[in-house]
């Protein structure tokens, strides 16, 4: 080293101090070391060596510089042609913010060409974003290619899916060591401390100095003494990968005692081992991120003036930020009240809200309500999104619109109608769904007159032009007394659909279309108890196990047939044979949960409902929205 850059380093050390700041998890980095790790970072964003750059990338976005990222990375994807550097950078770009460059991913893992198979998967883990899911469980199934097999098993257990977990556990304990070296980097992140005893004997057994490093780092990222000594160690070896490695984990362990180490590394003759070091630093900086965390509050909450904030939406932007969308009602919490619905924007995965916007204004003779935000798939114009809404006028004309918007929801274009015939179609909140052959079909509960006659029967409207024309179903579903009401369609593996039903029969009724929605079979039970109350049903991507969100609570001769308390949450992973309650995500008796909205944004499960006092006076009762939002594996691990 030379005499400037020894002083340098004197310098940063004196300046950075690597004491705690008011946190016990956050190094206290000075601003001149701060900034040498900045130059660093920015400085390989041009590196030579591809992989540099994007470890660069990684460390840019991940101390708060994501946009340096989107302004260098953009025009350098669309020139690049290898599929696998391609992966890099569109990885990087969706962590930096643009969530729209994962269909890239997606596209080279679908592929018959499997060149860059891996890559797409292990990038896809990186950022905790799946997409729907199925490419991954299709790779994680297949087992021809065991690095794919891997890497496909760690995004989806990132994710939530406790099988894959598992099977990494495997990999973890058995003798064919390059399994045992990935299933171990990847575990060290998405393990738990069970995994300790296996990686301390992987580390016992090896004699490769890299493999025996990859399970120390493990250990060190899940907090185990003897792995964070090695990593101290591992950060000063004559071997650049495995200091380089070190270094990188250092960061994931949360490991302030390396930090004057780092900032030695910070002039290492390998520029990757600088660039992991300086990330490191940053990352330490920093307050450590949750994953675990569960997230739950009020955006809307009630008040005087509007009593009543009900029927959500959620959209994930492609900037990464979160859309809530919901009626908002004016002075009275009726159904035939005026509304108008508004929502509220996100840029912490829920935790605090903006000032809330004007999305619809009511256009209604009494109101709008009834959110639902999808975005598109051809043959849509793809990326677009579309904001369907119901707009009230009397007790027999209530129909279902839909405007689109091409520029993230800023604007939308002009109101297209989907149930153009006389009568009161309702169609709930977050409802609508696009099929895997593009068919868009909206779930319609329809009554002539919702006051003098008060009986509905359930069908679809469909377009198969993105929503430009829409068409009525030939075929409908019926029920006793009240009739099938509110309801929600999912497409089944083998490419039917299955409608569920609020019936008044203690029962969520449920039906199957052979043909995309036109037509309907005789209705039958769900399996699963209910009052008089909607349910929503989504399919998980992690596990393609079907979620159902519910009130699992009937009373006979009860008003609505029971309480909408608790809030429950089922999964059937036999395409809805059967179901197998797994928590309740609230379960107060004085409130009562309903109208869902679900959605599953990176490794979470993001929900809306309305959260209402049990007042004796029902036209007093006030409705908040309450935001939700937990980890996928939250579920299984309630089971």
């Amino acid at each position: 080293m030379s005499i400037a850059k020894h002083l340098l380093m004197i310098l940063l050390l004196v300046w950075s101090g690597a004491a705690p700041a008011t946190e016990p998890w956050q190094l206290d980095l000075a601003e001149p070391t701060r900034q040498r790790c900045l130059e660093i970072l920015r400085a390989a964003l041009d590196s030579e060596a591809f992989w540099v750059s994007i470890h660069a990338a990684e460390g840019l976005t991940l101390s708060g510089h994501g946009s340096e990222v989107l302004q260098r990375f953009l025009p350098r994807l669309k020139k690049e042609t290898d599929d696998q550097r391609r992966c890099g950078l569109a990885r990087e770009l969706v962590r930096a913010g643009d969530v729209s460059q994962r269909q890239v991913l997606l596209s080279i893992l679908e592929q018959q060409d499997d060149y860059a198979h891996v890559h797409a998967a292990e990038s896809l883990y990186k950022i905790s974003s799946i997409g729907n899911g199925i490419a991954l469980r299709r790779a994680f199934q297949q087992t021809e290619n065991q690095p794919l097999q891997i890497m496909a098993a760690a995004a989806l257990a990132r994710c939530g899916n406790p099988k894959a977990k598992q099977q990494l556990r495997q990999w973890l304990a058995s003798g064919d060591e390059e399994a045992s070296r990935l299933a171990a980097w990847v575990l060290g992140r998405v393990g738990s401390k069970a995994d300790i005893p296996q990686l301390q004997r992987n580390v016992a057994r090896t004699t490769d100095p890299t493999y025996r490093s990859d399970a120390q780092h493990a250990l060190a990222a899940l907090g185990d003494a003897s792995g964070l000594t090695a990593l101290r160690h591992n950060l000063a070896s004559r071997n650049p990968a495995i200091r380089t490695a070190a270094a990188a984990f250092a960061g994931d362990a949360r490991d302030l005692e390396t930090a004057p180490q780092l900032i030695n590394m910070l002039e290492d003759p390998h520029e990757d081992a600088r660039v992991r070091a300086a990330q490191s630093l940053l990352v330490l900086s920093q307050l450590p991120i949750q994953r675990d965390e569960d997230i739950s509050n009020l955006p809307f909450p009630a008040t005087e003036q509007h009593p009543r904030h009900t029927e959500g939406s959620v959209l994930e932007l492609n900037d990464g930020s979160l859309l809530l969308a919901a009626t908002e009602f004016l002075g009275e919490g009726s159904d035939f009240s005026q509304a108008h619905i508004v929502a509220r924007r996100s840029t912490d995965g829920g935790r605090t809200w903006q000032p809330p916007r004007e999305l619809q204004k009511n256009i209604g003779g009494l109101n709008v309500m009834s959110v639902t935000l999808r975005r598109l798939e051809a043959p849509a114009t793809r990326g677009a999104v579309a904001m369907f809404f119901l707009v009230k006028n009397s007790p027999d004309n209530l129909k279902c619109f839909v405007r689109f918007s091409r520029d993230e929801t800023k604007t939308f274009g002009p109101a297209v109608c989907v149930t153009d015939a006389p009568g009161y179609h309702v169609v709930n909140n977050d409802r609508v769904v696009q099929l895997s052959g593009g068919r868009i079909l909206v779930p319609v509960a329809y009554s002539s007159d919702v006051q003098k006659e008060d009986h509905f029967v359930s069908f679809c409207y469909y377009s198969d032009d993105g929503g430009k024309s829409w068409r009525k179903g030939r075929g409908h579903v019926d029920q006793l007394q009240r009739g099938a009401m509110e309801p929600e369609v999912i497409e089944l593996n083998d490419g039917r659909c299955l409608m569920i039903v609020r019936t008044q029969l203690g029962i969520i009724a449920a039906s199957v279309s052979e043909d995309r929605g036109d037509t309907w079979s005789e209705p039958y039970s769900l399996g699963v108890t209910a009052p008089e109350a909607p349910a929503t049903i989504r399919r998980i991507p992690s596990t393609g196990d079907l979620l159902l969100i519910y009130n699992p609570t009937f009373v006979p001769g009860a008003g609505l047939g029971g309480p909408r308390t608790p809030l429950a949450a089922a999964i059937s992973t036999d395409e809805s044979k059967t179901w197998l309650r797994a928590t309740d995500l609230e379960a107060r008796n004085d409130r009562s949960y309903a109208y869902t909205s679900v959605a599953f944004v990176r490794d979470r499960v993001v929900l809306s409902y309305w959260d209402s006092d049990l007042t004796d006076m029902p036209d007093k009762r006030s409705y908040s929205l309450r935001f939700r939002s937990l980890p996928v594996a939250k579920i299984y691990e309630s089971q």
